[in-house]
């Protein structure tokens, strides 16, 4: 087995590391029209890593007509399927070839522990870029059922523009699950990182290139929401804008469509996801171990983190002993350090809009058994002990809004009907899970549950082969699985009539 490499190591290769720093248009590096940049910041450290440039409204019409012209000539949407899925498959394995150094990269612009970038984070880039590459001579049109003197084709074509905004949690993962599926289909792809994450994206645009994704295909404009990203959803060229972030965002982008030309929009956006736990789990350990990592992976930085974690009274305290034992164990730490579970957060103003949760928390009658405090303050960096509250009511601020910190709210239930109730209670449906060996209970209790994805005996596990995402204000559509392909393409029906036979 290959050993992992230690902290000397990421931090030497910390030390040498150079950042791309310019939008990335029509293959080219450029810096923003207005001159303007903004600073990335390693959350570890609160040190300046770079200075990046700032895209604006000029910049996104100059994006949009570099992608536009690669539409109209077909430089990519014409190539066969089978060359678009191999240039993507080349894409996967220059990915693997700079595997080190993106994952370094992603642990230093977010703070992410660089164990999980680089075999959690860049393992599902990898395989979500392969595994459409795979798919795109897979997807096959239709011939409908029609008399016989007609034919009825339907055909997919590719939408055109997709402009794909994304968050900074999973900054190339997220970037992957809307990028692979959009070129698979044929599309020119506009990119907007969340300027808290801008790096990795910016990199991948020139492996891209690298792998033969001609010019102005893939473009990527780093910049603000109120300017880049409003930009690109009011822009009456773009034909189709997937997001994920927050509600709030989403619905911003829904208003921008319906103030333009009517594009696509696409959401992924939060969650309050439950955690149910039976008092008939066949393996309460495990299930207080997954527990701990529904929420405090990745800081708690995950949309479908398991927030809320509901547990039968009748081994409320017990469990509840067992998910403090473990998320005690995840002490942040220094993210370049290989043995780090948890990192830090995101920024100084995501931890003091977290603290302020868990001070609503103790305001409103919860009590907190673990953490609740900053640590590492010596760092200069954003660290958050792994918090858990107990007495929690499904009408706390704690139990019905997203924190997006590692924060759990643990609430108690008697009957399958009150978890269930409990469970439902939210604006959100994003993620859910249900832990027992009953399964006749698992099945019923999987179909009442209102997520887009429900896990049995499990949290967070998943594939590229089955898609994600919400229901109700955890927005709609799918990323992953042939249904991601759909959703960036149009259904054409080419009716054709056919002369009878004379005899």
């Amino acid at each position: 087995m290959e050993t992992f490499p230690d902290k000397a190591y990421w931090s030497a290769k910390a030390a040498q590391m150079e950042f791309p720093t310019q939008l990335f248009i029509d293959g080219k590096w450029q810096d923003a029209i207005s001159g303007k940049r903004f600073p990335s910041v390693n959350p570890a450290t609160g040190a300046l890593l770079t200075e990046v440039a700032e895209a604006d409204f000029a910049d996104v019409n100059i994006a949009v007509a570099n992608a536009r012209e690669a539409c109209e000539d077909g430089r990519w949407s014409q190539l066969p399927p089978r060359e678009r899925g191999r240039r993507l498959i080349r894409l996967a394995e220059i990915i693997e070839r700079h595997r080190e150094e993106l994952a370094l990269m992603e642990t230093l612009d977010v703070g992410k522990p660089i164990h999980d970038s680089y075999h959690i984070d860049m393992a599902g880039i990898i395989r979500t870029f392969a595994w459409h590459g795979e798919a795109t001579d897979k997807v096959y049109d239709e011939i409908a059922p029609t008399e016989a003197g007609s034919i009825g084709m339907i055909t997919r074509e590719p939408l055109g523009i997709v402009a794909a905004v994304v968050p900074w949690n999973f900054p190339l993962e997220m970037a992957a699950w809307k990028v692979a599926p959009a070129l698979a289909a044929g599309n020119s792809v506009i990119l907007k990182p969340a300027e808290q994450s801008p790096l990795t994206a910016l990199r991948l645009a020139e492996l891209a290139l690298e792998a033969g994704i001609p010019a102005g295909v893939l473009n990527v404009l780093p910049g603000y929401g109120p300017t880049a990203g409003k930009a690109l959803g009011l822009h009456p060229d773009v034909d189709c804008l997937a997001f994920t972030g927050s509600t709030e965002v989403g619905k911003l982008f829904l208003q921008y469509s319906g103030q333009s030309n009517m594009k696509r929009v696409w959401l992924e956006c939060g969650g309050k996801s439950p955690n149910i736990i039976f008092a008939d789990c066949d393996d309460l350990d495990a299930a207080a171990q997954a527990a701990a990592m529904a929420i405090f992976f990745n800081q708690g930085e995950v949309c479908s983190a398991g927030s809320r974690l509901l547990v039968e009274n009748s081994i409320r305290e017990s469990f509840i002993e067992k998910v403090i034992a473990a998320g005690a164990f995840l002490k942040p730490g220094d993210p370049l350090d290989p043995d780090t579970k948890i990192g830090a957060i995101i920024s100084n103003e995501q931890l003091t809009r977290v603290m302020g949760y868990i001070e609503a928390g103790r305001e409103q009658g919860a009590r907190v058994r673990l953490g609740g405090e900053r640590v590492s303050l010596e760092s200069g960096g954003y660290y958050l002990a792994p918090t858990i509250f107990d007495n929690v009511q499904s009408h706390m601020t704690i139990a019905q809004e997203e924190i997006f910190g590692p924060v759990l709210a643990v609430l108690g239930f008697d009957s399958e009907d009150e978890a269930l109730r409990i469970a439902n209670d939210s604006t959100y449906g994003l993620g859910a899970a249900v832990w027992t060996g009953n399964i006749s209970r698992a099945h019923r209790v999987a179909k009442r549950l209102r997520a887009g994805t429900v896990w049995i005996n499990a949290y967070e596990e998943g594939d590229a082969t089955v898609p994600f995402g919400g229901f109700k204000q955890s927005g709609f559509g799918r990323d992953k699985s042939l249904h991601a392909i759909d959703k960036y393409t149009d259904l054409k029906t080419t009716w054709i009539h056919i002369d009878p036979l004379k005899i």
